[in-house]
């Protein structure tokens, strides 16, 4: 937590061109030997040049509180390798294409942007409204979320998984069995 957000920065993503399926992030496995024997994974912290083909953004993630709904919400901003900030239309080409669609159903009400509180920056969000419902359903079997006693973790790494996904941002379930002592 850093004055009062989350935060998940200099996350890459490699837009595929127009012809390629969708991929996700910025480390794959390869085909190291060009003979389909890699054995070897690549370390999250190796620097791996992107293929020359394909455009690289860079996107920051800060979870906030927020007052008025009482709910987490995902601000997040957008940038190219020189650190140029990404207009809309460019960040709306790198959703998932569910997002994609409910984008066009609810322009306004689905990713807005505003100032972000502590920097005083422009920043997008995924606008709060409904997460308390959508959050009542996830936890609708589980008593403790009646009796108040969800954990903080459990209850963020649950919302991250959902929301996250409007953005492409894919939670590794291990950390969703660690959080929840794999009850999820």
């Amino acid at each position: 937590m850093v004055d009062g957000y989350l935060s998940l920065e200099k996350i890459c993503l490699l837009r595929p061109q127009e012809n390629e399926q969708e991929k996700g992030g910025c480390l794959e496995e390869t085909d190291i030997d060009g003979a389909g024997n890699n054995n070897e994974y690549l370390d999250e912290a190796t620097l791996v040049p992107p293929p020359s083909d394909q455009e690289v953004h860079y996107y920051d993630f800060h979870i906030l509180h927020c007052a008025s709904y009482s709910v987490p919400v995902l601000y997040f901003r957008a940038y190219c390798c020189d650190g140029q900030q990404l207009m809309f239309e460019e960040i709306e080409k790198d959703l998932p294409s569910q997002s994609v669609d409910t984008l066009l159903n609810s322009k306004w009400t689905f990713i807005t942007q505003e100032e972000h509180p502590y920097l005083n920056r422009p920043w997008f969000k995924l606008h709060p409204c409904g997460t308390s419902e959508w959050m009542k359903l996830l936890f609708l079997s589980d008593a403790s979320w009646f009796n108040n006693e969800i954990a903080i973790e459990r209850y963020v790494a649950s919302w991250l998984s959902v929301v996250g996904q409007v953005v492409g941002l894919r939670i590794p379930m291990e950390l969703l069995k660690e959080v929840s002592g794999s009850q999820l």
